[in-house]
């Protein structure tokens, strides 16, 4: 958020909602005010505020990066995706709506067209643990074992204490039937705050 005197979250879009009074046309203002409003979990007062600010500009790229994880907590992945779209249009080298396009994708079981988004993120920015990590999951959804736990241990690289990528190499470990492998990556995950699903501990317990 740009410079305030807000002291919570009801002040700051008071805060911009003063300044609209005073300027409409200001699409950074609308911005602002949308990311107040979802800070608060008003998802229906945050896009009418994004979708004002790109009316005012277009160009707001990050508005629409916005106004697509709305869609996405609605379980909207088609409208998810096409917000991303557009912004990946305005700004062909932002990573975040290339990783969002790769999540839509991997939703969807459409693993060739996630990875290839997934490795457009990575390629603009090189330290983005979370398409890294989701790489490796793509990888392990198509059964390429090793390039799953490669992505993952680059995740791990930048970001040592990223759960995703222990819980990713845990289902690795689980595939190739090494137990303590994957027991210990299920610890690991564990400490980093991250919850493991009940069926993959399940899983790892039963084998031999």
């Amino acid at each position: 958020m740009p410079p305030t005197k807000a002291t919570n979250v009801d002040e700051y879009i008071a805060e911009q909602q003063n300044a609209l009074a005073r300027n409409p046309e200001c699409a950074n203002t609308h911005y602002n005010l949308g990311v107040g409003y979802l800070s608060k979990r008003m998802f229906r007062e945050a896009e009418e505020s994004l979708i004002k600010a790109l009316d005012c500009s277009p160009k707001l790229v990050e508005a629409y990066v916005q106004l697509g994880g709305i869609a996405m907590q609605r379980g909207d992945l088609e409208t998810c995706l096409r917000y991303n779209q557009m912004a990946v249009r305005e700004r062909p080298f932002f990573a975040v709506p290339h990783a969002n396009i790769g999540f839509v994708h991997m939703q969807r079981g459409e693993a060739d067209q996630a990875i290839a988004a997934f490795k457009k993120a990575v390629a603009q920015d090189p330290k983005f643990v979370q398409a890294m990590a989701n790489l490796g999951g793509v990888y392990y959804m198509k059964g390429m074992l090793d390039a799953a736990e490669n992505w993952c241990k680059k995740a791990l690289a930048v970001e040592p204490k990223f759960g995703p990528a222990y819980h990713n190499l845990a289902m690795v470990a689980l595939e190739r039937g090494d137990k303590a492998t994957a027991t210990a990556n299920v610890e690991k995950a564990r400490e980093s705050g991250y919850d493991i699903p009940q069926k993959l501990i399940d899983d790892i317990a039963a084998l031999p």
